[in-house]
């Protein structure tokens, strides 16, 4: 079977058996395409059916010296191990080349991190004057002080509040449910919107429950939190890519740089594994070294 034939019965496999978007589908064609050129550079006349792990792994090779990123590389190998799977369940090969083929390792990038004083002046960037100016406050000391999703931040419930006992109640991923500790000057905002602001919307039935309402008195939209945390960076000409999910990942950085314990971390961001929670231990070599001195037993 030549490459024609075969890559047209794999985009009949891609639309019809696995019901594929027609962008998913041209990508995937797109990563049998990279492999034909490397071929044709290669002056090699080889079928789908002719192709070893060697000619594979020199594929990747020459992708790294072309300066095709590793993202890109372990993208186009899955792939390619999609086509040849296909070639196997149609039995063109019996054999898969591609099963002893290791996609290029690439690290997780890191966001961006806001310091103490970044989230000061964010804080100090909201206008009280404006109608929404208290709520927003209380959104940004929320999402600081609990580390919150911001699904689980427009989800959050006056009835999952426990004042009290300084805990709210979060309905995470997969409808999890864990309790989050709450700082007192993030109590006090929410005490303030409540009382100030909220109490004065039409707010609609379904809405009752829920902490934070738009002027309409409904949910606020994930896209609404996007929006007022890039407003507050414009507005104070920060030089960081922020976005609510910063503020979850200042929480647990500087947390674990205040020395907690990492499964407490774990806890309190609703991780289902410590090595998600472990991207946030990217601390600078100082601390490293102080954390060495203080604890190793030999410093």
């Amino acid at each position: 079977m030549d490459w024609n034939s075969s890559t047209k019965g794999f985009k009949a496999f891609l639309r019809l058996e696995k019901s594929l978007s027609p962008n998913s589908i041209e990508a995937y064609l797109h990563d049998i395409v990279k492999l034909q050129q490397f071929l044709d550079f290669k002056q090699l006349s080889v079928t789908p059916e002719q192709i070893t792990l060697s000619h594979l792994r020199d594929f990747l090779k020459w992708a790294t010296e072309l300066g095709m990123s590793l993202n890109t590389q372990a993208r186009v190998v899955s792939g390619i191990k999609a086509f040849y799977k296909f070639l196997v369940m149609e039995q063109v090969i019996k054999v898969d080349p591609t099963l002893m083929l290791e996609a290029p390792k690439y690290g997780r990038r890191l966001p961006d991190t806001l310091s103490m004083e970044d989230i000061d002046a964010l804080m100090d960037a909201i206008d009280l004057s404006k109608a929404e100016g208290q709520r927003n406050k209380a959104i940004i000391e929320t999402l600081y002080s609990c580390g919150l999703r911001v699904s689980e931040l427009v989800g959050l419930k006056i009835s999952d509040m426990y004042l009290n006992d300084g805990f709210v109640k979060v309905k995470g991923k997969g409808s999890k449910e864990r309790l989050v500790p709450i700082g007192g000057k993030a109590l006090r905002e929410i005490a303030s919107y409540r009382e100030h602001d909220r109490l004065h919307l039409n707010i609609a039935p379904e809405a009752s429950d829920i902490v934070f309402l738009n002027r309409r008195g409904k949910k606020l939209t994930r896209v609404m939190i996007f929006t007022i945390v890039k407003q507050l960076a414009e507005k104070i000409n920060l030089k960081k890519s922020i976005s609510p999910h910063t503020f979850r990942h200042s929480f647990a950085t500087h947390l674990i740089e205040g020395g907690a314990d990492l499964r407490a971390v774990q806890e309190m961001l609703g991780h289902e594994s410590i090595t998600t929670t472990e991207i946030y231990t990217h601390l600078d070599k100082h601390y490293l070294r102080e954390a060495i001195i203080q604890f190793h037993p030999r410093s």
